[in-house]
C-alpha cells in the first residue's frame, strides 16, 4: 500500500532526499514550494499549498528549519509564501507523521493539539552522528580558508565532546593537528586522554587559550567567554559550530580583532547530497519501523 509523502519547502539537501524517496515504489511524493527548481523531477506532483488534501497525507516533511513562531516556512525554491497555521495541522489524519529538522514551541504545540507525531530529525543521535562528518569537513575547509598556516601542526582546541566535538577532534587529529579538547565530564576527559589528545576541564578553558591557533566551539551556550578570548593569540580564529546564536562572545572577539565565525548548517553547504541522503535514509528507517 503506497503512502502519500508531501515535501513542503526545503534547501539543496532536499533534492537528494526527494530522489531517494521517489525511488521507493511505496512512496507517492508530492512537492510544495519547488516551482523555481530548474532541474525538474519528472513524474512528481508539484502543487500549491491550497491544493494539498491533508486528510490523505501519511507523511509531511518540513524544511530543516521547520517553521517560525507564526507557522511560516523558509523556502529556497519558491518566492511564494507558505504558512502552516494551526487549522492546517488539524486537517491531517492522526496517523500522519511530520518530520522537521528542528522544532520550536509553535510547531511542537500545533502538532500536539492535532494529535500528530512530530519527529525533529536533528535531535536524533543517528542523524547528529552522521551529520557530524560533513560538519567536521566543513570546519576543516574553514580552517584552510581563514588561516595562513597548515592544519598539520596547528594548535587546535575543540570545546565540547559531544557527537560533533568527538568527530571534529578526531578529523583534525588525523590531519596532524595538535588537538586539545575541553569537556565537562570526567568520563569524557578520560576518553579524550585515551584518544591521545590533551584533555582540558571546561572550567579551565581560559587558562589554555594562549596555546591555540584554531578554537572550535560545539557547545550551544556561552562558553567561549571574554576571559577565554582575552588570552587567544591575535592571529587565532574561532569557528563556532553550535546552533544560533553560538557559544562565543562575538562582540568581544571583534573588539580584540579575533576572526570569529558562526558556521551554520555546514552539512547543507559543504555536502548537500550526503546530508540529503542521511535524512532520507533515516526517514525511510522510521517509516519502515512504523509499518512493522
Amino acid at each position: 500500500m503506497s503512502r502519500q509523502v508531501a515535501v513542503i519547502g526545503g534547501d539543496a539537501r532536499y533534492l537528494e532526499l526527494i530522489k531517494i524517496l521517489k525511488s521507493n515504489d511505496d512512496n507517492e511524493v508530492i512537492l510544495c514550494g519547488f516551482d523555481k527548481l530548474e532541474q525538474g523531477f519528472t513524474g512528481l506532483n508539484e502543487v500549491e499549498l491550497y491544493e494539498l488534501d491533508q486528510s490523505k497525507l501519511d507523511v509531511v516533511i518540513l524544511p530543516i528549519t521547520g517553521t517560525d513562531s507564526s507557522g511560516n516556512i523558509e523556502t529556497v525554491f519558491t518566492d511564494k509564501k507558505i504558512n502552516l497555521n494551526e487549522a492546517w495541522f488539524q486537517k491531517l489524519k492522526s496517523s500522519c507523521i511530520v518530520f522537521t529538522g528542528i522544532s520550536n514551541d509553535y510547531l511542537t504545540n500545533v502538532t500536539k493539539k492535532a494529535g500528530i507525531t512530530l519527529v525533529p530529525l536533528l535531535d536524533r543521535d543517528d542523524v547528529a552522528i552522521y551529520n557530524s562528518i560533513p560538519t567536521a569537513e566543513g570546519a576543516i575547509m574553514m580552517a584552510f580558508e581563514h588561516t595562513d598556516q597548515t592544519v598539520h601542526s596547528s594548535r587546535v582546541m575543540v570545546v565540547g565532546f559531544g557527537r560533533v566535538g568527538n568527530t571534529v577532534a578526531n578529523k583534525f587529529s588525523a590531519l596532524g593537528a595538535k588537538v586539545s579538547v575541553c569537556a565537562r565530564s570526567i568520563r569524557d576527559l578520560a576518553r579524550i586522554t585515551e584518544m591521545g589528545l590533551r584533555a582540558i576541564p571546561l572550567h579551565e578553558l581560559s587558562n589554555y587559550t594562549d596555546d591555540c591557533d584554531i578554537l572550535i566551539n560545539t557547545i550551544p551556550s556561552l562558553v567561549v567567554t571574554k576571559e577565554a578570548i582575552r588570552n587567544l593569540p591575535t592571529n587565532a580564529v574561532i569557528i563556532d559550530l553550535a546552533s544560533k546564536p553560538g557559544g562565543t562572545d562575538f562582540d568581544f572577539a571583534k573588539k580584540r580583532g579575533i576572526n570569529a565565525m558562526l558556521a551554520r548548517s555546514l552539512p547543507g553547504i559543504v555536502a548537500p547530497r550526503t546530508a540529503g541522503k542521511i535524512l532520507a535514509n533515516v526517514i525511510e528507517q522510521i517509516l519502515d519501523e512504523e509499518r512493522e
